[in-house]
């Protein structure tokens, strides 16, 4: 698909610094010294979603509650500092910020275990999956915690190369937090057990083509959320499969044929649930008080889905960009 002026303008213009910030960076590929992307991560920490999310911190440094042991860095659902900081990791904010750094160093004292096992005994795989995932996105890829916890995420792959959130035998889609975690670890930093990891995660997905699994269809897979949390979509399996290098891949075609059906007229994707996702075909019900979260309402154009379904396209080489990406100034970064 092209690119039209007027998507890249809705994308950069009135828009939330985040999505200035990934669409600048995850599909017109600036780098982080490119002085629009600069500004943009500038304005995260003065206004928008970023900012709000900054301004309700405890003074403790943790969201939500005022306990800083596991359990109160974990709840409610879906505020409490683990999902503030997940969200914080996706919009582009680091360890620069010292909001960021209280927050993960009550993460490391909480969860922190010798075996890297982030939760303790009876963890779910997938809060040390994404736990993970924001830690190396915010800049904490050299701690000791982080280095045990990629090898605990290894040790922890099941034989036929997926995971799983309990005790089972066999993988599931439904756990997609390690192979995530990975997709954001640099090259250069993967070992031969990591890569071999990958290979085998991303193979159970491909093989699975990202959303069978059993008899039937499992409808809420086939729906845009965000945030995510611990749900998987579909799209979830094709950013963190093109994160990879796997977007060439023949069997992500019915996948990427899917997600390009679900653009509208004028090249928006809308988001189309909110989490927890507990429509009539979910067969799901959360056993613990939860507050949804939102950046967007659902049933309309979201930016943010739009941005993660131009990136993987781009990624699996179905997007057309401008020979010369233009500038954009004159025009302001977020507003």
């Amino acid at each position: 698909m092209d690119l039209p002026p007027t998507l890249r303008d809705w994308l950069l213009h009135e828009a939330d610094a985040s999505i200035v910030h990934r669409f600048l960076t995850e599909v017109l590929g600036r780098s982080a010294d490119d002085p629009e992307v600069r500004s943009s991560r500038e304005t995260l920490v003065r206004e928008g979603w970023a900012h709000r999310i900054l301004s309700e911190q405890l003074p403790s440094g943790a969201w939500a509650s005022p306990n800083v042991d596991s359990r109160g860095l974990y709840v409610p659902k879906y505020i409490a500092t683990n999902w503030r900081l997940l969200v914080l990791s996706d919009m582009g904010l680091t360890r620069e910020r010292p909001e960021i750094d209280r927050a993960v160093r009550l993460v490391f004292a909480a969860h922190d275990r010798p075996d890297g096992d982030l939760g303790g005994s009876g963890s779910e795989l997938c809060f040390t999956g994404n736990a993970v995932r924001y830690m190396l996105r915010l800049g904490y890829g050299d701690e000791a915690p982080v280095r045990r916890s990629i090898d605990w995420l290894v040790q922890t792959q099941k034989p036929d190369g997926g995971w799983h959130c309990w005790e089972s035998a066999v993988g599931t889609l439904d756990c997609w937090e390690a192979l995530a975690a990975f997709s954001v670890l640099p090259a250069s930093r993967r070992t031969p057990e990591v890569e071999s990891a990958i290979r085998r995660g991303a193979e159970f997905y491909l093989e699975r083509g990202l959303l069978h699994e059993g008899a039937d269809p499992y409808p809420p897979w086939s729906r845009l959320h965000y945030p995510n949390h611990y749900y998987y979509d579909f799209l979830v399996g094709l950013d963190v499969l093109t994160r990879l290098g796997y977007g060439r891949d023949p069997r992500l075609d019915p996948a990427l044929d899917l997600l390009e059906s679900k653009r509208d007229v004028e090249g928006r994707w809308s988001l189309e649930s909110n989490h927890p996702d507990l429509g009539p075909d979910a067969e799901y019900d959360v056993r613990t008080p939860y507050y949804p979260f939102v950046l967007e309402p659902p049933g309309r154009p979201s930016r943010w889905i739009t941005v993660t379904a131009l990136a993987v396209l781009q990624r699996a080489g179905r997007l057309a960009l401008p020979a010369v990406t233009e500038r954009t100034a004159g025009a302001p970064a977020s507003t």
